[in-house]
């Protein structure tokens, strides 16, 4: 998926009603932090740094990071929380819209992000996949896969390797002939 498609699933995301404001700050959560979807359905209130611009990450392996939280990013989730997210003692960001409301499943943000996908005209991608669109769009600015790694937060290199695809349209412009042979 190139980048600007991403962009396009934010731009063609409702930002009204009760599961526009929730679905665009949980996209926004998955496009500019990278999160897993399990992340996002873990996210606390109390994961959210307001005066500091952080958020606590729940990963994998029982792992937290503290990430810097962008202004857009927090935008969006004073925008769901302060506005059409229920109002009940939950200690979840996001709760379901129907009734009996209770935290999301990890699988609703990958519904999310396929109603986005739809709505923008893009083929349907899951939401892992725009963590390897942030890795490959890194990767073609120059970034080395340890840098790549930390945004992504891996604690193997081999699997920020995974997801920095190699990009065959700019190796290809760099590419030489095989000494001995004609270029194609």
């Amino acid at each position: 998926m190139a980048a600007g498609d991403v962009q396009q699933l934010l731009d063609h995301t409702p930002r009204h009603g009760t599961v526009g404001i929730r679905d665009y700050a949980i996209l926004m959560l998955v496009a500019r932090l990278e999160l897993r979807s399990v992340e996002v359905a873990r996210l606390l209130v109390d994961d959210i740094d307001w005066r500091a611009g952080e958020i606590v990450v729940r990963g994998k392996g029982r792992r937290e990071d503290r990430l810097p939280l962008p202004a857009d990013v927090g935008e969006s989730l004073v925008a769901y929380v302060t506005g059409p997210r229920p109002r009940l003692d939950a200690r979840h960001v996001f709760l379901t819209c129907k009734a009996p409301h209770g935290p999301i499943r990890a699988d609703l943000v990958g519904d999310v992000v396929e109603r986005a996908c739809r709505r923008a005209g893009t083929r349907k991608v899951g939401p892992h996949r725009l963590r390897h669109t942030l890795a490959a769009d890194m990767l073609r600015h120059g970034a080395g896969l340890t840098a790549i790694g930390q945004v992504l937060r891996h604690q193997d290199l081999a699997t920020t390797a995974l997801y920095a695809k190699v990009d065959f349209i700019a190796l290809r412009a760099v590419a030489q002939p095989w000494p001995g042979t004609e270029a194609a």
